[in-house]
């Protein structure tokens, strides 16, 4: 279709931006006093064209954990009728490029550990690794996406300028110990956990927002039951490095760190 995807630079391609995004979200654009000074202070702003027209937009500025720098990578948005082309992984790519030449090694954002799509890409295309949980990370929100669910995020740390062994995925339904069961509910296995170095498998909904837009409770259910059980994964020294897409249901893999 040839669309373009490259770095924001200038004030008039910021101000697009805040246009696109308030198409998306529908809430206050972030202010272009607020992306205009990450960007000269070792932020990286990605922008996909059509025509000249943006259509979609990533947002990201610098962090330091007191040890080492990093890009936090804040929001990415494509306008809903450009979403099947896989916009999303080709603008994390040109993230990543703009990132290394700025002398970047690592980035980190959060996604919503139920939203299947976002959990696909962000660890079994790009090769990202989940490590921590937060719970009702940005308290309760009141737009389109978020309305009626707590907003518990994964955090995703992606070293991308690492050349990392992927290890092929063998599904065990022995090793899940979260399920879908025959109404769509979630339901605890009969499998112990134990920590012993092999993989566990924890079930999502392949659509979260249509399980919330008919039934709220449980949609909730699904927040709760899983919260609990990624926690406790993560506290047990699991780190998230895949999922699985199925029909209806998705499967994330945990692995020991």
């Amino acid at each position: 279709m040839g669309i373009e995807i490259r770095e924001i630079t200038t004030l008039v391609e910021l101000e697009e931006m805040q246009k696109v995004e308030h198409a998306i979200w529908g809430d206050m654009p972030t202010p272009i006093h607020q992306t205009y000074t990450a960007y000269y202070n070792g932020g990286v702003m990605i922008g996909a064209f059509l025509d000249g027209r943006m259509i979609g937009f990533q947002y990201s500025f610098p962090g330091f954990n007191g040890k080492n720098p990093y890009l936090v990578s804040h929001t990415l948005g494509v306008l809903p009728e450009y979403r099947k082309l896989g916009l999303g992984g080709k603008i994390k790519l040109k993230q990543a490029e703009v990132a290394g030449n700025k002398g970047y090694d690592m980035m980190i954002w959060t996604f919503d550990p139920l939203e299947s799509v976002n959990a696909y890409l962000n660890l079994h295309k790009l090769g990202g690794v989940v490590t921590t949980y937060k719970e009702n990370h940005y308290g309760e929100l009141d737009d389109g996406l978020n309305s009626g669910l707590a907003t518990d995020r994964f955090q995703v740390e992606w070293y991308f300028r690492k050349e990392q062994e992927r290890k092929a995925i063998v599904f065990e339904t022995s090793r899940v110990i979260l399920e879908m069961d025959e109404d769509e509910k979630p339901k605890r296995s009969s499998v112990d956990f134990q920590k012993d170095g092999k993989s566990w498998f924890v079930a999502i909904p392949d659509n979260i927002q249509e399980i919330k837009q008919r039934d709220i409770d449980l949609a909730i259910e699904w927040r709760m039951a899983t919260r609990d059980i990624f926690k406790m994964l993560i506290a047990n020294g699991y780190q998230g490095r895949d999922v699985i897409r199925g029909n209806g249901v998705s499967y994330y893999c945990f692995c020991s760190s």
